[in-house]
């Protein structure tokens, strides 16, 4: 009796039509799968939040879903907005008041930068050489900076608005999936369990938590660090207080930090003559600036149970490869594949003991 054999040719151009339909229907969606993943990573962290706000509604899910819509322009696409808008509106205003400081001359250096070891007498000699060129030297040397800096600023203004779009469109995607979000976290998790069983389903969860984890570290840790910024310019009388809170909250949600705008500030309030506001908002931008270090990973914690080393690991290899939306997806990738390894040796011990 012959044994029937498998067709080799039919299994080999099954898979391939299989990848074929994958691939394209992956360059179809291209355009959306951007948006499609940053909604899937904010109502996977926000899912308690929506089902707490829907349950003082009424327990109506329309009115759940509109509420959370509400909040996530408020969060995502108004402050974006604005500060498109108001740097828009205070352009004209922006250049006057740089020009009126640089007409004004730089001030002289207090005593003490003077006596600072090893660097005091350098800077000293350097400012000194700028105040004996006169405010024509000095315009002379800052017009290149700010021809640079304009036209950098031009060339992300189409930057800015298509990340508006895609904030809008994110919003919209994420409204379709908080109205079904049990389905398809039921449809998420049995393809968990079809690739690993139990321990497939497990990873799902696990992704599930890790990302909550990393957004409420991300998110939380900017928005403190973005208001605390901002209180600190706010006191030390920086104008555009608002303006620059704004954009330290993108920076800090990119990963970049509030020192980029905290410390160009402090060194504008020593250049008008305050070094008492100074030197506050030196010891500020430290504080500020480093707050961080400790407050994010004590909060990706409380979500997901990793090493603080994967962790970092994950926000920040994750951005460096995919962009901002890696800031999530590294993370969660490192986490499901920590859990995979670590539950693989777990049931090896077994065996190696026999």
């Amino acid at each position: 009796m012959s044994i029937p054999r498998s067709d080799l040719a039919k299994t080999t151009f099954g898979v391939l039509t299989l990848a074929l339909l994958i691939g394209s229907s992956l360059w179809i969606l291209r355009p959306f799968l951007g948006a499609t993943i940053w909604a899937a990573m904010v109502v996977v962290a926000t899912w308690p939040a929506f089902l707490w706000i829907q349950a003082r509604l009424w327990r109506r899910r329309w009115l759940a879903v509109l509420a959370m819509v509400i909040i996530l322009l408020l969060l995502f696409v108004l402050p974006l907005t604005l500060a498109i808008s108001t740097i828009a509106a205070n352009a004209e205003e922006v250049v006057a008041w740089f020009r009126s400081l640089v007409s004004q001359g730089p001030p002289h250096l207090p005593d003490w930068v003077a006596r600072l070891p090893f660097a005091g007498p350098r800077i000293v000699a350097a400012w000194n050489d700028l105040m004996a060129s006169g405010v024509a030297g000095l315009e002379a040397k800052v017009t290149p900076y700010a021809r640079q800096v304009t036209t950098w600023l031009f060339a992300q203004a189409g930057v800015l608005g298509a990340l508006t779009l895609q904030f809008l469109l994110t919003v919209v995607i994420a409204a379709m999936m908080f109205a079904s979000g049990e389905s398809a976290a039921a449809v998420v998790r049995r393809f968990g369990f079809k690739l690993g069983g139990q321990r497939g389903e497990d990873a799902v969860i696990l992704a599930g938590k890790a990302i909550r984890g990393v957004a409420l570290g991300v998110g939380v840790t900017a928005f403190v660090q973005a208001v605390m910024g901002g209180i600190g310019l706010a006191i030390a009388g920086v104008p555009f207080a608002a303006l620059l809170t704004a954009v330290m909250f993108m920076l800090c949600i990119v990963q970049v930090g509030p020192t980029l705008v905290l410390a160009p500030a402090m060194i504008w309030v020593f250049w008008s003559g305050s070094t008492g506001w100074g030197v506050f908002l030196l010891v500020w931008t430290v504080i500020v600036g480093t707050m961080d270090n400790f407050l994010r990973p004590i909060l990706i914690r409380r979500g997901a149970d990793l090493p603080l080393v994967l962790i970092f690991a994950g926000v920040i290899g994750g951005l460096l490869g995919f962009g901002l939306v890696g800031i999530f997806v590294g993370p969660v990738m490192l986490a499901v594949s920590y859990t995979l390894v670590d539950a693989w040796l777990r049931d090896a011990e077994p065996l190696a003991a026999e």
